[in-house]
């Protein structure tokens, strides 16, 4: 197999645009999630991200990375500050191309779930709409901010307070991402199905196979 070797001097002089497909391709598939958010006149803002992590289950909390901040992006960032709230929602098949194009510099009156095609849905007492075509459905109240100095972006951490999931897809804790459609993303814009390829026991040192041995 013949392989391309990049230095830090080759992916520094690389063009922008080739460099940010290649280096958020290089972790591999990630999670495809379109995160949903009101501003203050209760307009709504929705927009995808591939940056959702999970960083602890007691509590349960999931962080997200936003982009650097100007006078005309980052909406989501200023909602979630304001509301202190926010709502993650997996991306299914169908939808791919309208979650897409909601990474588009969209005017903050100008309604992504509008323009895109996509219903927002809202439970009592929580402000910020979920994704109606969305098959799983998390709603979380924002915990911490984090700045990251380095390269201007932030890491954004909320504890979940709704989960909303397919009984077909939830097997005992067990989340089956095939059974519920869920796709991811690779780079800035290819979306690939998930396919389970196996299912192993909860790891115990007195139980590891003898591999190679």
């Amino acid at each position: 197999m013949n392989y391309i070797h990049y230095t830090q001097e080759d992916i520094t002089h690389l063009d922008r645009i080739h460099r940010l497909k290649l280096i958020n391709s290089a972790t591999g598939i990630k999670p495809a999630n379109l995160i949903g958010t009101t501003d203050d006149n209760g307009n709504t803002n929705l927009a995808v991200f591939s940056s959702v992590v999970h960083l602890g289950s007691n509590p349960p909390l999931l962080g997200f990375i936003a982009r650097p901040q100007t006078k005309d992006v980052g909406h989501t960032l200023q909602n979630i500050t304001k509301s202190g709230s926010y709502s993650i929602n997996h991306v299914h098949p169908e939808f791919t191309e309208q979650a897409h194009y909601t990474s588009a510099k969209f005017e903050k009156s100008d309604s992504e779930f509008d323009r895109c095609g996509l219903t927002p849905e809202y439970l009592a007492g929580f402000e910020a709409p979920f994704v109606q075509e969305s098959q799983l459905k998390i709603g979380l109240n924002l915990r911490e901010i984090i700045p990251i100095p380095l390269n201007g972006t932030t890491l954004v951490i909320g504890e979940i307070v709704h989960l909303i999931i397919p009984e077909t897809a939830h097997d005992e804790g067990d989340l089956d991402l095939e059974l519920s459609r869920s796709v991811g993303i690779s780079g800035l814009n290819s979306y690939y199905t998930l396919k389970k390829i196996a299912s192993y026991p909860y790891v115990r040192l007195s139980e590891i196979p003898k591999f190679g041995q």
